[in-house]
């Protein structure tokens, strides 16, 4: 079908501007200054109210940026065109807290409509997750656009399984430029936070296929397991992710040098000899491990497809059609 007037604009204009971003600090310093603040109030609200939610708003930085850049595409709805990132596989299973920044951009319309982009948001609401929780704090970069898409199966091809293991996981990361040091500071974002039985019984109970436990659990840590996880049990079930879940510190890398990782792809840090100097490193010196997170993050922040997009009014949805729907209408 002819291509309208429209669309043949809005297709130049992406092609003629597919590059990334320039990001950078302070960015909205001119056009909302007071952005900053008003997504970390939100975020302490959210802290009073559930203080697991903080936890889960932090993991959106990374199952964001890891598909296709840092652009907000998991934060949209299904539409009868689209499958969105919520269901895939990683996400359906492990993400919650949307509503937190529904609540963010809510405050941010009321003083600056349509100027604070939702994938800077979640920049934003990560970093304060982290400091709020006792963690480090950090100069955010910022100045992203927001995806008018989303993919279930580019999120599926992409976020890891919690069965993972350090050689996969070093492997994905690389593709995205990060280190294995990267991961095993990034990884670190499980000292605060839970996550379901259903990402562990088959560490309990069939290991590899072979019908027996991880030997890797610490017995009695296997044990609190069991009991919290048994066989046939409702796997909708939290388990903290360390020792120390509401608060951001080290312990989690204690947690792993002891055989107490919750999910597999902690403790495979652990196990695996290229990863597991970090996890010693980090487990004996809570300032370095800060000091990687940030760097870690910084650099994961940095992810951009080189698609533009837009400033979304509401996160959930686009506020335009992408060409490939109007080249079909």
């Amino acid at each position: 079908m002819t291509l309208s007037l429209t669309a043949f604009l809005l297709l130049t204009v992406i092609v003629s501007t597919a590059s990334p971003l320039p990001l950078r600090p302070r960015f909205y310093s001119e056009t909302c200054p007071e952005a900053e603040l008003i997504v970390r109030n939100a975020m302490r609200k959210a802290l009073i109210r559930e203080p697991r939610s903080v936890a889960s708003v932090m993991r959106f930085q990374f199952h964001d940026c890891f598909v296709n850049g840092c652009d907000a595409s998991m934060l949209l709805d299904d539409t009868p065109n689209m499958v969105g990132e919520k269901l895939s596989l990683s996400n359906i299973n492990s993400l919650r807290s949307y509503e937190v920044i529904d609540e963010v951009k809510a405050e941010l319309e009321k003083v600056c409509p349509v100027t604070v982009s939702c994938a800077d948001i979640i920049i934003m609401a990560s970093r304060d997750a982290v400091a709020m929780s006792g963690g480090p704090d950090w100069e955010v970069k910022l100045g992203r656009e927001d995806s008018l898409t989303a993919s279930q199966e580019d999120a599926d091809n992409v976020m890891p399984s919690p069965r993972a293991n350090a050689s996969y996981l070093i492997d994905l990361f690389a593709k995205f430029n990060l280190s294995a040091k990267d991961l095993v500071a990034l990884s670190g974002s499980h000292s605060i936070g839970q996550a379901r039985c259903f990402s562990i019984v088959f560490r309990l109970y069939n290991q590899s296929g072979t019908g027996e436990p991880d030997p890797t659990i610490e017995p009695m840590f296997r044990e609190k397991l069991d009991k919290l996880c048994p066989t046939g049990g409702d796997e909708n079930v939290t388990g903290d992710l360390d020792s120390t879940p509401l608060v951001f510190d080290n312990i989690y890398f204690k947690d792993l040098v002891a055989g107490r990782g919750f999910l597999n792809s902690d403790q495979t840090l652990f196990t695996y000899s290229e990863t597991r100097k970090y996890v010693n490193r980090f487990s004996k010196d809570q300032s370095a491990f800060f000091d990687d997170f940030v760097e870690g993050m910084i650099k994961m922040g940095d992810l951009q497809s080189g698609r533009r997009g837009e400033i979304r009014s509401n996160c959930r949805v686009a506020n335009r059609r992408p060409v490939n729907e109007l080249l079909e209408s």
